[in-house]
């Protein structure tokens, strides 16, 4: 665990530049849902509409995310954001029209809405890769924090300055201002554009191929998939909270826009200063003890809130809940993005983004439907109870970051042994290493190469076996399949140093002088 100052990557002005255009854009993003929610509640009362605000705005990441990784990974990261800024300008100035000419109601509210989370999923993951791209490792988990502290100071300061604004100015207004935060951001990206990706002799990989490849690294690194179930688990039982917080303060505690605001001015406000000691509490207590603290205070959180009747105690209890809330997402999300390899890391952080927002979308659904069938203080409490049971979870999946040797990749050999390079989209191709194992040690090698399974399928392969020779009891072959020779290449490429380690190790349990040999087989239709 890095034990440097949370504003070491404050030194950089790139990281500086974007972390500011980012700290507008949320803001602005924040304004625009504490009004749009707020409006569908004064229009409709519908406790299930303004849920599925939380829905329309974050139900995109379930669907984008992961594509947007892969873009992110693959593309132009500057042209990328550039166009999807530009876009998601002109549809709050379009939203901000309609409701100044009376033509929007909850339908065009949502719809819009769902629009510009598109707009959002699109944009994460590249600026996410982007704002840390250029730093050392050991400064990456107090970027996240920083990063998570901005997020979260924009979750205090937009719903506040919202609900200011539209007591007094009215909700044309504040998605006027708001559209001024997409503006920030452009400008931001325009002076500190991402790095360009390294160039590579490898073949380009295409959309559907790169969004395999990270789905088949999440299910073949137990690391990150941990990550990313716990994730998952955590914000789709959580969202009851964000979801019904403007129903709570109409109809529990009798509130108006400008209390709704304060409420999640709070939840912000805790986070913002949970982000400031949450790194030397990661230093003493470690990963699993803190997101197993924050998770249960955020149960009883989500408890006070679903039966007190008075403002005071919710807002006390909301503003300990939104540091329980980045405690246990800044963790997550600074978990999985330190255990991924540079080639997937933009990736990584979409499916990062897929479970916390996907389920957190999915989740407001689920919960605002489920209060219209029972009292508001029930739906909370069994969501509560969910969040809690969440914990029975690090049994099976151990919180833990992945060590530099894991992520760091291994020089790579040019020399392929073959008499000549098939077209990049030939296959399968089946390759063969084949290993003399001395008399007596077949088990123990047995044990050691069955390691290799999880990196052959995590850096591409879709089939992976161990044979023995019924012929010759000391020779042993290891098969994997893969589905074409481009595939093939960028397999090789993401070979880590633990795994070349690995590898290396199976050395000590063959016959001296014989060496693995290695053979490509490729298919032929």
């Amino acid at each position: 665990m890095s034990s440097l100052s949370v504003t070491e990557p404050l030194r950089r002005a790139a990281f500086r530049g974007l972390l500011a255009g980012g700290l507008i854009y949320f803001v602005g993003s924040f304004m625009q849902g504490m009004a749009t929610a707020w409006l569908i509640v004064e229009l409709n009362g519908s406790a299930f509409l303004a849920a599925l605000v939380q829905t329309a705005s974050f139900g995109p990441m379930f669907l984008l995310a992961l594509p947007a990784g892969v873009l992110a990974d693959t593309t132009d990261r500057r042209r990328l954001l550039l166009t999807v800024l530009a876009v998601q300008t002109a549809v709050v100035i379009v939203l901000a029209a309609l409701l100044a000419l009376r033509w929007a109601g909850a339908g065009t509210l949502l719809a819009l809405t769902f629009v510009c989370g598109c707009c959002t999923a699109l944009l994460s993951p590249g600026w996410n890769s982007a704002i840390v791209d250029g730093l050392p490792r050991e400064e990456l988990p107090p970027a996240i924090t920083l990063i998570g502290i901005s997020y979260n100071a924009a979750r205090a300061i937009g719903p506040a300055l919202a609900g200011a604004m539209y007591a007094t100015a009215g909700p044309v207004a504040v998605f006027a201002a708001a559209s001024l935060g997409a503006l920030a951001l452009w400008q931001a990206v325009r002076r500190h554009p991402p790095r360009p990706h390294p160039p590579s002799r490898l073949p380009a990989e295409r959309l559907w191929g790169g969004m395999l490849s990270a789905l088949r690294f999440a299910r073949h690194s137990d690391t990150v998939l941990a990550q990313l179930v716990r994730t998952g688990a955590f914000g789709g039982a959580g969202a009851a909270l964000w979801a019904l917080l403007p129903v709570i303060g109409q109809r529990q505690l009798g509130l108006g826009a400008t209390g709704f605001g304060l409420m999640m001015a709070c939840m912000g406000g805790g986070a913002v200063a949970a982000g400031l000691v949450i790194g030397r509490w990661r230093q003493r207590q470690g990963l699993e003890w803190l997101v197993g603290a924050g998770t249960l205070v955020f149960a009883a959180v989500m408890l006070a809130a679903a039966w007190s009747r008075w403002a005071l105690p919710v807002y006390a209890a909301l503003t300990v809940g939104g540091g329980c809330w980045m405690a246990v997402m800044s963790t997550y999300n600074m978990a999985t993005q330190a255990s991924a390899p540079r080639w997937v890391r933009a990736r990584a952080n979409a499916l990062h983004v897929l479970c916390a927002l996907g389920s957190f979308a999915f989740g407001s659904a689920v919960w605002g439907a489920l209060s219209t069938l029972l009292d508001l203080p029930w739906t909370l409490t069994l969501a509560a109870l969910a969040v809690a049971a969440g914990m029975l979870l690090a049994r099976r999946f151990p919180l833990r970051m992945s060590d530099l040797d894991e992520v760091t990749q291994a020089p790579l050999s040019e020399d392929l042994f073959v008499a000549h390079r098939p077209d990049p989209e030939a296959g399968p191709v089946s390759v063969e290493i084949v290993y003399r194992v001395e008399g007596g040690r077949a088990e123990d090698f047995l044990d050691a190469v069955t390691q290799l399974r999880g990196p052959r399928r995590r850096d591409g392969a879709t089939l992976w076996r161990v044979y023995r020779d019924l012929s010759d009891p000391t020779r042993f072959v290891e098969r994997f399949i893969v589905t074409s020779w481009a595939d093939y290449l960028h397999q090789r490429a993401r070979a880590t140093l633990a795994d070349q380690e690995l590898e290396a190790s199976l050395l000590a349990y063959l016959v001296d002088g014989l060496p693995p040999t290695v053979q490509h087989f490729i298919a032929e239709r």
